[in-house]
């Protein structure tokens, strides 16, 4: 099968997945015009299909379901595709948004989703399963979103990285335990100085 037959097999799976969405917040919003106040509202929404993607998305209206609607469009427009390692991600990141800041941290089987509010709506919607996630800057819900989606857009996968530095996968995930292995190895002496030590 060649890479544009995977690409259009890949896109047909994609569209066959049922996106799921969560609103996060619903928040009422005043305009101050001559007559008096004007009063809309706004969604935050996270869709996703449970499996790898996920896209966040903001939507104003004057009634709450064309919001709700609304920030659904734009959710779509923002998919993206989430690299995982099993139920957790690659390798550990820092996500940024204006003064937000989230920290991801890739945890062990059976963890689960430790984080709160709308970081848990896109993690678990992103399909993952196990994960430390931990809020260390403004509280404030678009900016949290977002640096939890900027964090796992700026996730890599193994086999990128290895590419990047023209060493094989392995290489780059375990090389702790290759060093400590290698140091409770002892060194191997000559055949020759052995013989030596045997006729002394």
């Amino acid at each position: 099968m060649s890479s544009v037959e995977r690409q259009v097999q890949r896109n047909l799976d994609y569209d066959s997945r049922e996106l799921k969405e969560r609103v996060v917040e619903i928040n009422r919003v005043a305009k101050v015009v001559k007559g008096g106040r004007r009063f809309s509202f706004t969604a935050l929404v996270v869709i996703g299909d449970e499996v790898d993607r996920v896209g966040v998305g903001y939507g104003k209206a004057r009634e709450v379901p064309l919001a709700i609607s609304k920030a659904v469009d734009d959710a779509k427009k923002n998919l993206f595709q989430v690299p995982k390692k099993g139920t957790t991600i690659t390798h550990e990141v820092l996500g940024r948004s204006d003064a937000a800041r989230v920290l991801l941290r890739p945890a062990s089987e059976g963890t689960g989703v430790i984080a709160g509010g709308g970081v848990r709506a896109v993690l678990e919607l992103a399909g993952i399963r196990d994960i430390l996630a931990k809020s260390l800057g403004n509280p404030n819900p678009v900016n949290l979103l977002k640096a939890t989606v900027n964090g796992l857009k700026s996730l890599r996968r193994p086999e990128d990285g290895a590419r990047g530095r023209g060493k094989a996968v392995h290489e780059g995930l375990f090389p702790r335990k290759d060093k400590q292995e290698a140091a409770e190895t002892p060194p191997e002496t000559p055949s020759g100085e052995a013989e030596d030590h045997a006729d002394a």
